[in-house]
């Protein structure tokens, strides 16, 4: 007999308190062998990150609906190359700056550079294989329940004035992109959006595949976080930050992380980053704001009242402004592009 929903909800509750719970205790345990030395306490936690970080994943496993393949037989795009070539995997990182304006020329129009928070913590939330990857060619691997690698050829861009969802290129023609870049890539060329012709998939490395694989792990660090920002705790908010962060880092092939071999769920994370990064970006073009730059994972610098289009703070569904170098932080001005 299945559950009831309301007990399955309750398991999920207690789950998840059980597991922050584990978080808690591992900040206070070294603590305390610190001897209330916050910098000898955080080095210690940021060293037990990744097995911290596996058990948390193998607890919110427990009672999972999906067996998954810790080391599946690798097609060669996904191999990782020498220490002198850069993989073979185009996850889409964007570096846009909007082509009429310019840190150089004289100006007063207000920019604000604006950090998403918790950016590859909200990426666990992205359509992942879970079994052994498939060959497959044309659209045949291209279903809405399956995910992996994809040799594309995209259409090309004609919005200077937005940034490129495939990034920012140096070469044309086909290029082997993860699911999250390749449905980013679908849903603008559908009808809501209508911004570009859809790219053209010569073929596929794809298994069947589950946007909530991960689910469980992200609301339980989030949850976290959120108690973390609260209580103004940020050694518990860095040690959250190391876990999560080298958990996506050293799933693919990492002599730190022998528990699992997944190169692939790595770049989709990283891809599912930065298309998460360009629907801000898109929605702040909608409401009238110009993009006058897009870098990296977590950076989008904007004209105009950005306050009337996120909510500020520093939860997952919040955007900060940016600190940091002062060239490329906070509040700046800048000038027309002179052509």
């Amino acid at each position: 007999m299945a559950a009831r929903p309301e007990r399955r909800a309750r398991s999920a509750a207690r789950a998840q308190e059980e597991t922050t719970g584990l978080i808690s205790r591992a900040v206070h345990e070294e603590l305390e062998r610190a001897g209330g030395d916050w910098d000898i306490a955080l080095k210690a936690l940021v060293k037990r990150a990744i097995p911290d970080v596996m058990h948390l994943f193998n607890e919110t496993r427990a009672t999972a609906r999906y067996d998954y393949t810790a080391y599946p037989a690798l097609p060669d795009i996904l191999k990782k190359p020498s220490k002198k070539d850069p993989d073979q995997i185009w996850e889409a990182r964007p570096r846009f700056h909007h082509p009429d304006y310019s840190l150089k020329a004289p100006g007063d129009i207000k920019v604000t550079a604006l950090d998403v928070n918790a950016a590859y913590l909200s990426a666990l939330k992205c359509w992942l294989p879970i079994g052994k990857l498939e060959h497959s060619t044309g659209s045949n691997g291209v279903e809405p329940k399956r995910s992996g690698v994809h040799l594309i050829t995209p259409a090309p861009w004609e919005h200077p004035h937005l940034p490129d969802p495939i990034g920012d290129r140096d070469e044309p023609g086909a290029l082997w992109v993860t699911n999250a870049t390749l449905r980013l890539l679908q849903r603008l060329s559908g009808p809501k959006y209508a911004l570009a012709e859809a790219p053209v998939v010569h073929e596929s490395w794809t298994s069947g595949a589950t946007e909530n694989f991960l689910d469980a792990l992200r609301k339980t660090l989030t949850a976290a976080r959120e108690t973390a920002i609260a209580e103004d705790d940020t050694l518990t908010l860095e040690y959250i930050k190391a876990m999560y962060s080298k958990f996506i880092s050293t799933m693919g092939e990492s002599i730190h992380n022998r528990e699992m071999v997944r190169p692939d769920w790595m770049h989709i994370i990283h891809s599912q980053a930065y298309a998460n990064l360009w629907g801000k970006a898109y929605k702040a073009h909608q409401a009238g704001l110009d993009i006058v730059s897009m870098m990296g994972t977590d950076e989008l610098h904007v004209t105009g009242d950005w306050r009337q289009v996120f909510p500020e703070g520093r939860g997952v569904s919040q955007m900060k402004i940016k600190h940091g170098d002062a060239k490329a932080s906070g509040e700046y001005t800048v000038g027309k592009a002179t052509s």
